[in-house]
């Protein structure tokens, strides 16, 4: 989860209308002497190679920005880790050289050289420049690959300014050059090689991508999913760009590591459980563990690749858990007769998870391969899942009678809750006057204008109610720290009056994400979350910059994460930017800094115009009065707001690692969090 400059905030928004008039002869005439245009064969463009990829990368990789960006990255490393799946790798070395330009080695049989029959090229060109070729298809290249549509390493040549391929194989090393997917070097054969494998480098096109940059924290991410997912294989990763050391990266006890890195920050009922079979040839992993919290992640992975809308292996991992955890509480007598059966929310509630599956034909709903569709393949998990988690059970039953009492305790609450959330949605329902007595409201009723300002406490309200535009800017004012919700169960949110508040003031309902997976979004037993009751498209976290007001943003952000992640999604929270400093020059000239850096850059250019100057700290929002509020950080005009952006495709591990850390009970493992990303602060006030 990010947070990014509003770049938009000073934009007009542009009108534009339509006018109809009917259509008399004379417009007929008119259209009758366009229809007389021409239109034949010769008026039909044919691209020709990747130019298709390059006039609509989004076909390919989804779109042009930063998550396109990686693809390209991921895409070459999926090859890499295919011949590993193969048999033929067992060491990856991918290498971060600048911005845009990256390597990726690996010590597999090296791409084919040798001509092929049908196109005349080697095949190294052939997959280099051809949509649609590679040893994906028949099975005969690779029988479990990430790749299906033999399109990915061609794209990333398309979509590069150039490409450099290297392949040691028979002991002779070859090389050859592409720019924006153009053949400009023939094979080259460079000399002897005593190692075999491929080494592919890369420089993503500037015209396609633009402002946008690797970041090596989503490429190490990326790396280390895959170290789990493929025990024996070697990563080593160097960034270059940064001046880093190359670090190893191997993880020997695979998805089971990764649960537990998942969990650092949780008391766990148990060791992790996993299991790994295969059927109809299907390969089917699972690592999963309960622990004492409540929120749920399920990580899946299809050929290695991260399936963050789920699909069928998902849905057959949930029915054949709730089916063997009821059928387990009705054979021990946990469950009576009388009693209805635990709900999949009930049973998932406190699991992490991570199901795995490996398959020669795999079926996704697009190109970046998020969504598994084989419909095979979820009676084969539900199946393979009932029956090994279904012997744990048996095999422990003091774990068992754990899960089953903690999924009862869920059930309770969730029933707790409801009544609770019913209360909330109908008071979000109504009008104007049955808003909360301390919300001060805005004027225009379109949503899409307005904005809501969360702010800490009576003194700074005062100030933003005085400084504020009544017409468009909505006012909440918080009471202190609002309940940490990562440490509440559902029924225990919902009865916070602060809480209550929020979410009426908002309208959408809530969206327990406690019950999502993958980063989907699920309705649950607890009502459904409709963003298009959100009563104010801006949601501005308006804190002091201290400890304290950074405390209050991140309980906020943790309650939006857990129970209103759509609004992160959409990108409808943004946080305030207050100035820390005020710098007075003669009567009538004050300017503001946000940081110690730019006060000093401020005090050093006026005295370099012979202006005296005084400096003074703002130790709070409500040593502001309310113009002062309004120029700095309120007005549109003028202000700095930055926009919290969650992308679940990139962002659901590192997000539940951080809320789970910083925001759960165990101390450990948010101090060692607080150590390692401690230097990264920059913008808190520690001193005050």
């Amino acid at each position: 989860m990010t947070a990014l400059p509003d770049d938009a905030e000073n934009a007009q928004n542009e009108q534009i209308g339509e006018q109809s008039a009917g259509m008399d002869a004379g417009a007929d005439s008119q259209l009758d002497t366009h229809a007389d245009a021409s239109y034949t064969a010769q008026d039909l463009e044919v691209l020709q190679g990747l130019e298709g990829v390059r006039l609509r990368p989004s076909m390919y990789i989804g779109d042009p920005n930063i998550r396109g960006l990686h693809q390209l990255f991921n895409e070459v490393v999926d090859n890499a880790v295919d011949e590993a799946l193969a048999g033929f790798c067992d060491r990856i070395e991918i290498t971060l050289i600048d911005e845009r330009t990256c390597s990726v080695r690996d010590n597999g049989r090296g791409f084919p050289i040798d001509i092929h029959e049908e196109t005349g090229l080697s095949g190294l060109e052939t997959v280099m420049t051809m949509l649609h070729a590679g040893g994906k298809f028949g099975g005969r290249g690779y029988k479990v690959s990430s790749g299906l549509h033999g399109v990915g390493v061609s794209v990333v040549n398309a979509l590069s300014r150039w490409l450099e391929v290297e392949v040691c194989r028979d002991g002779t090393l070859y090389k050859q050059r592409y720019e924006r997917g153009v053949t400009v070097t023939p094979l080259q054969k460079l000399g002897k090689c005593k190692e075999r494998g491929s080494r592919v480098t890369w420089c993503a096109d500037e015209t396609i991508f633009k402002e946008h940059r690797y970041d090596p924290k989503l490429m190490l991410a990326r790396i280390r999913d895959l170290a789990y997912l493929n025990p024996k294989l070697t990563f080593v990763w160097h960034d270059k760009l940064h001046g880093e050391e190359p670090i190893t990266i191997r993880h020997k006890r695979g998805i089971s590591e990764l649960v537990e890195h998942l969990n650092e920050g949780k008391d766990v009922l148990h060791k992790v459980v996993h299991f790994s079979r295969t059927r109809d040839d299907v390969e089917i992993e699972v690592a999963l563990q309960y622990h004492d919290s409540y929120s749920e992640l399920i990580l899946t992975f299809a050929n290695n690749i991260n399936t963050t809308e789920g699909g069928t292996h998902l849905s057959g991992f949930k029915t054949a858990l709730t089916r063997v955890i009821n059928a387990y509480a009705r054979k021990t007598g946990i469950l009576k007769d009388k009693d209805l059966n635990l709900t999949g929310d009930d049973v998932r509630d406190g699991i992490t998870a991570v199901l795995s599956v490996k398959l020669e034909h795999p079926q996704f709903e697009a190109q970046t391969k998020i969504k598994l569709t084989n419909f095979e393949v979820e009676g084969l998990v539900n199946s393979t899942v009932g029956e090994a988690f279904g012997e744990f059970l048996d095999e422990n039953p003091s774990i068992a009678r754990k899960i089953v009492e903690k999924g009862l305790v869920a059930r309770r609450a969730r029933e707790a809750a409801r009544h609770s959330a019913e209360l909330v949605r109908r008071q979000s329902g109504l009008e104007h006057l049955s808003m909360p007595g301390k919300l001060v409201d805005c004027i225009e009723r379109d949503p899409s204008l307005c904005e809501l300002f969360l702010v800490e406490g009576k003194s700074a309200g005062g100030s933003a109610k005085e400084g504020r535009d009544r017409r468009t800017q909505a006012l909440l004012p918080l009471r202190g720290k609002i309940l940490n919700v990562e440490r509440a169960r559902i029924d225990k949110a919902l009865a916070n009056e602060e809480i209550r508040c929020l979410i009426t003031v908002l309208g959408t309902g809530i969206a327990n994400s406690h019950t999502s997976s993958n980063g989907v979004e699920e309705e649950s037993q607890n009502g459904s979350f409709d963003l298009k009751k959100l009563r104010y498209h801006k949601i501005i976290i308006m804190t002091d910059a201290d400890v304290d007001g950074e405390h209050i943003r991140t309980l906020l952000l943790t309650f939006f994460y857990r129970y209103m992640r759509p609004l992160l999604e959409e990108g409808h929270v943004y946080i305030a930017q207050p100035p820390l400093f005020c710098i007075r020059a003669g009567k009538d000239e004050r300017y503001y800094a946000a940081s110690e850096e730019d006060r000093d850059a401020i005090v050093k250019s006026l005295r370099a115009k012979n202006k005296t100057c005084t400096v003074s700290r703002f130790k709070g929002l409500g040593e502001m009065n309310g113009q002062e509020l309004f120029e700095t950080t309120m007005d549109p005009e003028s202000r700095t707001i930055l926009q919290v952006q969650y992308d679940p495709e990139v962002d659901s591990e590192s997000a539940e690692e951080i809320f789970s850390k910083l925001m759960g009970d165990k101390v450990e493992p948010r101090r060692a969090f607080i150590e390692r990303h401690a230097k990264e602060i920059t913008d808190i006030d520690w001193d005050y």
